[in-house]
């Protein structure tokens, strides 16, 4: 079977095109607000609203509901809870990801315990079923991918200017309080968006190892959008390839290949060669070197 068969053997099936289709906006999502979550160190934060998700899906589940949407209820209001918390009760903020985290995650487990033969539903919902998607569930990707790149696009300045120094940015008048709530909301759209391409487990992955590849190939924050989004889809894309022709589950498999994303990236970064140059350049010498 040529390279030619191999690529568009899987595209003659509607499981494997709506399956790119929900994995390119998820990736494209998650490229965006990946940028700024590694950039402003809330890597965490969308772990733990994954997670805690959970609980929103456990409820939808027993009640035979979809279960996406009841991810979407539990996970906006979470995020913003977070930072009015930690604003109310000047705790930090890294604390109440935490107990949003664990909290959240038991309480989920706990609920879909209850449900009869739920095993095997909680593979798919922890390890992500892109596979089975709908052409409901493209829509709906598609609408809150959509969704946060337009707001993403309304205040691209405001945030990037509370990225690299809030507080200059609140005495220019920056309403710096709002995209406090702002950002969490766009994390948690987006991991609701990443939910059926790569499960509750992972979905910190999508958002975050593009976004450091990406940090690793450009220097401006815009290219270094571009350049993760790119990441992001690649990756989905290969995922999704190996996944079909080598029987593996589709989730972990496009985690692995963004994981490689970035392991190749490091390993020949010109900044890293060019440090071994130097390196190799300097003779051994039995004494320290100046400080000159």
């Amino acid at each position: 079977m040529d390279i030619v068969e191999l690529t568009v053997e899987p595209m003659r099936y509607g499981f494997m095109q709506r399956a790119l289709l929900v994995s390119a906006f998820a990736a494209i999502a998650c490229g965006v607000v990946g940028t700024f979550v590694v950039l402003r160190g809330m890597a965490f934060l969308g772990d733990a609203i994954a997670h805690s998700a959970l609980t929103g899906m456990a409820v939808a589940f027993l009640f035979g509901a979809n279960i996406f949407l009841g991810a979407l209820i539990w996970a906006v209001p979470a995020s913003l809870g977070v930072s009015f918390v930690s604003r109310r009760a000047g705790v930090r903020l890294d604390a109440i990801i935490g107990v949003l985290f664990a909290g959240g995650f038991a309480m989920g487990i706990t609920l879909l315990s209850l449900a009869a033969n739920y095993s095997g539903d909680l593979l798919s919902i922890l390890f992500g079923s892109v596979l089975g998607a709908s052409w409901d569930d493209v829509l709906a990707v598609g609408l809150l991918a959509g969704g946060v790149i337009v707001v993403i696009r309304l205040f691209y300045k405001e945030l990037v200017f509370t990225t690299y120094d809030s507080a200059i940015a609140q005495a220019s008048g920056v309403p710096v309080r709002f995209l406090e709530y702002l950002l969490p909301l766009l994390v948690a759209l987006t991991t609701v968006a990443a939910l059926k391409t790569v499960g509750n487990v992972m979905v910190m992955a999508l958002l975050v190892v593009p976004a450091v590849t990406g940090s690793l190939l450009a220097r401006r924050l815009s290219t270094m959008m571009v350049a993760t989004v790119a990441v992001a889809v690649t990756a989905v894309v290969i995922g999704l390839y190996i996944s079909f022709h080598a029987n593996l589950p589709t989730g972990p498999a496009i985690v692995i290949v963004s994981v490689a994303q970035l392991l190749a990236v490091v390993a020949l970064s010109p900044h890293r060669w060019a440090l071994w140059r130097r390196v190799q350049r300097q003779p051994f010498a039995s004494t320290p070197p100046s400080r000159d």
